[in-house]
């Protein structure tokens, strides 16, 4: 079954709609990540990082890519199907899945004002080819708090236990 997602864009068309609002003089808010099994650490984040503008964005990692950083048993859920749930949220205004190791060229094709990460990240530990794509678009580098306690992989660990009992 095909979900409909009116908020799952190509590039091309978050770009599109990124310059509707640039227009509108609306401040746009970019982030980035995996999102597997959506849970309260991941959603306090978004909440916080959609609170730094008028729109929030999430590039999500392709499911080869989320193989690659995580491993053969991951994503749990489909690339449409972690796009479809974050949709969902009244926090997010668009997610666009990128199948490339980094994002450089959606940072450079989108042009967010802000750019924002966990709290479990550093401006040391951000890519520097991806670090340099927002310093040349003139984003503002955020990292929000990070939420202890919630991860997918302790999620995922959770889950397995209660199976056993």
């Amino acid at each position: 079954m095909k979900l409909d997602n009116p908020k799952l864009f190509a590039l091309e068309g978050a770009v599109a709609r990124r310059e509707a609002l640039r227009a509108a003089g609306k401040r746009v808010v970019l982030t980035n990540g995996v999102f597997d099994l959506l849970h309260t650490g991941h959603l306090f984040y978004l909440q916080q990082a959609r609170a730094l503008g008028d729109a929030l964005f999430i590039a999500l990692n392709a499911d080869a890519s989320v193989r690659a950083l995580k491993g053969p048993t991951r994503p749990i859920q489909s690339e449409e199907q972690r796009a479809y749930a974050l949709a969902a949220l009244a926090c997010v205004d668009g997610v666009f899945i990128f199948g490339t190791p980094r994002l450089d060229a959606e940072i450079l094709a989108l042009r967010p004002d802000v750019y924002t990460k966990a709290g479990d990240y550093t401006l040391a530990k951000l890519d520097p080819g991806e670090r340099g794509a927002l310093e040349a678009v003139g984003a503002e580098i955020r990292f929000m708090p990070f939420l202890a306690g919630f991860s997918t992989t302790n999620l995922i660990a959770k889950i397995k236990a209660a199976g056993e009992i």
